[in-house]
C-alpha cells in the first residue's frame, strides 16, 4: 500500500519550501519535527520530493530555479538554518560564481564559490571556501541569495590572481549595468595597484588601466565620478610585477 503523507506533516514543509525556492533540507524537516520515518518515506520515491544535492530536496512539481545547484550548494553551508535567518558568516556566493549571479564576464562557473566567515569544510569537490570576514557594504541580496558586490569580486578574482581582463570585463558590464560604482571599485582596486606596478593605493589608475585593456567607451566617465568620490590615495611604495596579459 501506497504511503500517503498527512496534511499536517507536509505543510510545514511546504510553507518552508516555498521560501526557499521550492527547497528544504534534511536537517530543516527533522527541526519541523518530521520523524526520520516519515521523511524516508516521504524522499523514498521521489513523488513527493526530488533529491537536487545530499540533504537537499525540491518539491516535486516546483520548477527549478535558477543556478539550482548553486543554491542547493549554500543552503548545506548551514542546513538547519532557513534562508530567511542566514547570516553572512554562514556563507556569501563570490569571486567567479558570484560573477555569474549577476551575468557579468566571461570567466566560467568552474566551481560553487562561498566567502565564509565561521571555519567550515565541504565535502563537495565542486565547492570552494575562501575564509574571510566581509563588511555589510561588500555583498547584497540578489534573488534571494546573499551574492558580494562586483567590486568585491574583482578584488578577490585578483587575489586568485585570475587573468586581469576577464576581471576587467567583469568591472565594465557591471559599471554600464550599474551594478555597482567606479569609486566603490577603485577602492576595493586599491590593495592591488603595486602588483600592477602603480603607486601603492592607486586604486583610481588601476580601475582605469583595466577599463583600457576592454577599451571600455564609458572609461573617461568612469574615471570622472571614480576621481570624485574616490579615497585619498596612500604613499608610494616598493612595486611589485602582476602580468597583464
Amino acid at each position: 500500500m501506497q504511503y500517503m503523507p498527512r496534511y499536517p506533516t507536509i505543510a510545514p514543509l511546504i510553507e518552508m519550501a516555498e521560501e526557499q525556492w521550492g527547497f528544504v533540507t534534511r536537517r530543516q524537516a527533522l527541526r519541523l519535527g518530521v520523524s526520520r520515518r516519515s521523511w524516508e518515506r516521504l524522499t523514498a520515491t521521489g513523488e513527493m520530493l526530488e533529491k537536487v544535492a545530499h540533504g537537499v530536496y525540491r518539491l516535486r512539481g516546483v520548477p527549478p530555479p535558477d543556478h539550482e545547484q548553486l543554491r542547493a550548494a549554500w543552503l548545506q553551508l548551514a542546513p538547519d538554518v532557513p534562508a530567511w535567518e542566514r547570516v553572512e558568516q554562514q556563507g556569501v556566493v563570490s569571486h567567479r560564481s558570484a560573477a555569474d549571479m549577476y551575468g557579468a564576464g566571461h570567466l566560467p562557473e568552474e566551481r560553487h564559490d562561498f566567502t565564509i566567515a565561521m571555519r567550515h569544510q565541504s565535502r563537495r569537490e565542486d565547492v570552494r571556501l575562501h575564509s574571510r570576514k566581509l563588511s555589510d557594504t561588500e555583498w547584497i541580496i540578489l534573488r534571494g541569495l546573499p551574492v558580494t558586490r562586483p567590486s568585491r569580486i574583482a578584488s578577490d578574482l585578483l587575489y586568485d590572481r585570475e587573468d586581469p581582463t576577464g576581471v576587467a570585463q567583469i568591472i565594465s558590464e557591471s559599471l554600464r549595468n550599474v551594478y555597482d560604482y567606479p569609486s566603490t571599485c577603485a577602492e576595493a582596486l586599491a590593495p592591488h595597484a603595486a602588483k600592477f606596478e602603480l603607486r601603492r593605493g592607486d586604486g583610481v589608475t588601476l580601475l582605469k588601466v583595466l577599463l583600457e585593456l576592454v577599451d571600455d567607451s564609458q572609461t573617461d566617465l568612469w574615471m570622472s565620478e571614480a576621481r570624485t568620490s574616490a579615497p585619498v590615495e596612500r604613499a608610494p611604495a616598493k612595486v611589485g610585477g602582476y602580468p597583464l596579459r
